[in-house]
């Protein structure tokens, strides 16, 4: 699978001068439900309705969709909107059906692209077909397993492709429900700049109080649209609660968001720019967690030290590691003035925090 300027002809085709925006709750509950959120969404940015159909859960015992009954409200919604409507499939049955009510647009869960042979029987069914499919990132990071299930439906000759980004789980506790990584993203944006990447913000926060924020960076980072879970009642949802947002916020989002037009080469220029210091600014947070995780190692073998007695500086060590780093820096075009600068900072500031538990 090669970048070509095609990749992106079908979301092109939708003559929008915004990003796409997709929207709807996280699962269709009942008719009703599908119904007024589709009207309340009708008049704003968002094109294309979601809805949840079937669930596939971490664990058992939690909603897990009202199945095929939902595709006739989301037919339902469609044709008294006028929205395009989508749904998550997640085997070649769930293909069948999701074709027979004419879905518009299909899109493959993080727990589908996680196994080639589900991807592959996905594929099959939708061999040849017209109808956009969006293949969410896998649920660990992994680019390699990402876009391989990708290139498995173009080789089935599904070419109206695009991907979304809904983040990577992590055994960690962060301020996300998964971790966005995005030097992932943008790592898949630089081999394929043509294949359209969505962001889906819902699942990445867990919360609804920071979607805005990721919204504005996926924006920033030049994404071609977002799927955002709406609820006109989202605490008493039946799934996700925490990370749906009202209708009447999500038309408020698309107010203020910055959206970055080109009109010129001055705009080219400054279009250009704020995409590559937003990704210094992602690379920059993550520096930030990694030197963190880094102290919290530091502070674990001061605890070791001072329960044997042992001196803080181990020069041996410090010339090993300096070594290594300088070897390291200069195959990434770092000088060695540089690396010793760094981590002599950091090294210092590793003996202090041992110091601060041997003397604690």
């Amino acid at each position: 699978m090669e970048n070509k300027k095609e990749l992106r002809t079908w979301i092109d085709n939708f003559g929008l001068d915004h990003p796409l925006v997709i929207a709807g709750p996280c699962s269709a509950e009942t008719e009703a439900q599908v119904l007024k959120i589709a009207h309340q969404l009708k008049d704003s940015d968002a094109t294309v309705l979601r809805a949840g159909i079937w669930k596939p859960r971490t664990r058992p015992g939690n909603f897990e969709g009202v199945g095929a009954l939902g595709l006739k409200w989301l037919q339902k919604a469609k044709q008294e909107t006028g929205m395009l409507i989508t749904t998550e499939v997640a085997n070649a049955n769930h293909v069948d059906l999701a074709l027979q009510h004419d879905v518009d647009i299909l899109w493959i869960g993080a727990r589908t692209t996680v196994s080639p042979f589900i991807v592959q029987e996905i594929a099959e069914a939708l061999k040849g077909t017209d109808k956009p499919v969006l293949i969410k990132n896998p649920v660990n990071p992994d680019l390699s397993l990402w876009l391989g299930a990708v290139e498995r439906f173009y080789t089935a000759n599904v070419k109206n492709l695009g991907v979304i980004h809904r983040g990577f789980s992590t055994y960690e506790k962060t301020r996300y429900r998964n971790n966005p990584e995005w030097q992932i993203a943008v790592d898949l944006q630089n081999r394929f700049p043509d294949l359209p990447l969505i962001l889906d913000p819902s699942h990445i926060a867990g919360r609804r109080d920071i979607l805005f924020e990721l919204c504005q960076t996926a924006l920033d980072l030049n994404y071609d649209g977002l799927m955002v879970e709406t609820h006109y009642d989202p605490d008493n949802s039946w799934s996700d609660a925490a990370q749906q947002i009202t209708p009447d916020t999500l038309i408020q989002f698309t107010k203020d968001l910055r959206i970055r037009k080109v009109t010129d080469d001055a705009a080219d220029f400054k279009n250009k720019l704020n995409t590559l210091r937003t990704q210094i600014d992602v690379i920059d947070h993550q520096l930030i967690d990694m030197l963190g995780k880094r102290m919290k190692v530091a502070d674990e073998i001061g605890a070791l030290k001072k329960s044997k007695n042992v001196a803080v500086l181990q020069t041996k060590r410090w010339n090993e590691i300096l070594g290594k780093m300088i070897l390291q820096g200069e195959e990434k075009n770092l000088s060695e003035e540089f690396i010793l600068r760094v981590f002599k900072a950091i090294h210092q500031e590793s003996i202090n925090h041992q110091e601060k538990i041997i003397n604690g």
